[in-house]
């Protein structure tokens, strides 16, 4: 799969970048509304990330362009949360909204989803909604989790968090790191927050959470889940 992430923050393109490639996915980049229309044009893009604000010309008239002879998913990103900015990006022929500052794994469902309603993900074997590791087991387009059989609510950073872990078993993430991802670039808070969720994780989806098999801790780094 070939996304084409566009916007003129160089940190928040580099971000998406590395999450989504992390995630499989092939990712070029572009940070104003003309480079966009010409990779567009010229790229097979399987999808594109698009931001509203930028140089030259701004998301929605860029989309409108590749509108006119593209029909691939468009996500727009915006720093504006109202009805009237959400009404005129969908009339310019987006498909999905986000609004920033967002989370990581709130962009990598909706591409998801995009993919899956465009038929895409089936045909290139793309990870599918549903995944199991032992007795735990997590759905993300439903975003629910259960252990063994049965159901369990979790917050929606505990389920953020689990499913970044089991998306990406064995791969050991720092505290920091799952700060940025699972909170946010912008998020100003402690270690501890992560700290405390896991151990609620722990105490949800394990069968015994004074021994955890799957949601392990690296010490002096960070957490992991072992499959």
């Amino acid at each position: 799969m070939k996304i084409l992430v566009v916007d003129d923050e160089v940190l928040l393109v580099k971000g998406m970048k590395y999450n989504l490639e992390n995630e499989g996915y092939q990712v070029d980049a572009a940070y104003d509304g003309e480079e966009a229309v010409e990779m567009a044009r010229s790229g097979g893009y399987d999808l594109i990330v698009l931001d509203v604000m930028m140089p030259k010309i701004d998301g929605m008239a860029a989309c409108m362009r590749i509108r006119e002879f593209s029909s691939v998913p468009v996500i727009m990103l915006t720093a504006k949360d109202n009805d009237g900015d959400k009404l005129m990006g969908f009339e310019s022929g987006a498909d999905d909204y986000i609004t920033k500052p967002f989370n990581i794994l709130e962009l990598k469902a909706r591409i998801r989803a995009l993919l899956r309603r465009a038929g895409m993900a089936e045909r290139e074997g793309h990870a599918s909604a549903r995944l199991s590791y032992g007795s735990i087991t997590i759905d993300s387009d439903a975003r629910a989790a259960w252990q063994g059989e049965k159901p369990v609510d979790l917050t929606a950073k505990e389920y953020d968090l689990v499913e970044l872990l089991m998306r990406n078993p064995d791969r050991v993430y720092s505290r920091e790191n799952l700060l940025n991802i699972v909170w946010g670039y912008e998020y100003i808070g402690e270690f501890r927050t992560v700290d405390v969720h896991i151990r609620r994780l722990r105490e949800k989806l394990e069968a015994d959470p004074a021994n955890p098999k799957h949601i392990l801790t690296k010490w002096g780094i960070g957490y992991y889940f072992n499959r």
